[in-house]
């Protein structure tokens, strides 16, 4: 796993636009979707204090399999019996009572079958938040370095890379397509539903793109926007912004539900932004979510 140390520093976090500015960025997208972005205000000073080492790119399909070797683990998708998430041409998600645009949670689909070929140079995905955990406490006592996952202001931190834009590319979403493999004119055909809001261009990669393909930010990682969301170590709380400690900010001491960060393959361009917060549950296993680690520095 190939690390980058990331400096201690400073930095505005979440999202200080307006809404109306919002709307010049993303036109199209109906007005609610604008005004459901109040878990990334207010926008406030972050202070990381101590560097650390992030890895340049999300852990890919080969290292998990090697993990798993080395460790014994059993994914939640396999020691469960239910399985993950998946592509299939044939599953019609308007068939479904909740409109998923994947097929799951299916036996036969985990980390190693996601239902679209990947190489062992592709991010793995259909990993919980779990599972993420146990790689990190492997690599910990294999190596005799403290790896996790990062916390929520240390992931925006790294993405942004000094920028205060919504990309660490720029503010407009075009800028994305040299930079991150996000739901664009190569994966829109297989939702024409969805492809008013597809990135208008071509990238080459209908799903996950093998890691490192695209330009890195300004600390050298990449993917930070795109290919696959990466599991924090920290709790969602839509309010905990307006309480968050200046100095290296951990997130709520409870929740339900885990942040994940940086969008996929399958995202519109306004759910890849550099503040944008999702969240799912620990035992979360779906096709476009994955795994970037970070290392604490000694």
């Amino acid at each position: 796993m190939e690390l980058v140390l990331v400096p201690a520093g400073e930095f505005t976090m979440g999202n200080d636009a307006l809404v109306q500015e919002m709307a010049q960025l993303f036109p199209g997208l109906e007005l609610t979707r604008l005004q459901d972005l109040r878990d990334e205000t207010p926008a406030h000073r972050v202070r990381i204090t101590r560097p650390f080492y992030m890895a340049r790119h999300e852990v890919t399909v080969g290292q998990f399999r090697q993990f798993l070797a080395g460790s014994g683990h059993v994914p939640e998708s396999v020691a469960d019996g239910t399985g993950g998430y998946g592509y299939s041409a044939s599953y019609d998600p308007s068939a479904t009572r909740r409109g998923d645009a994947f097929e799951g949670r299916d036996p036969r689909y985990s980390w190693h079958n996601p239902g679209f070929a990947q190489t062992e140079g592709h991010p793995v995905v259909n990993v919980t938040w779990n599972d993420a955990q146990a790689l990190a406490r492997w690599l910990s006592a294999t190596e005799g370095r403290h790896y996790r996952l990062p916390t929520e202001a240390e992931w925006e931190y790294a993405c942004r890379a000094g920028t205060r834009t919504q990309f660490h590319s720029g503010d407009a979403p075009a800028s994305l397509s040299a930079v991150a493999n996000v739901f664009d004119a190569d994966a829109a055909p297989h939702w024409p539903k969805w492809q008013a809001f597809a990135l208008p261009a071509a990238d080459g990669f209908a799903f996950t793109a093998p890691v490192g393909r695209f330009a890195p930010n300004a600390f050298g990682l990449h993917d930070m926007h795109g290919n696959v969301w990466e599991w924090t170590a920290d709790w969602h709380d839509d309010s905990y912004y307006a309480r968050s400690p200046q100095d290296d900010p951990q997130g709520p001491a409870e929740g339900g539900v885990k942040v994940r960060r940086g969008g996929s393959w399958h995202t519109w361009p306004l759910y890849a932004r550099c503040a944008y917060r999702n969240w799912n549950a620990q035992d979360t296993r779906y096709t476009l979510v994955g795994i970037r680690l970070v290392m604490e520095a000694q």
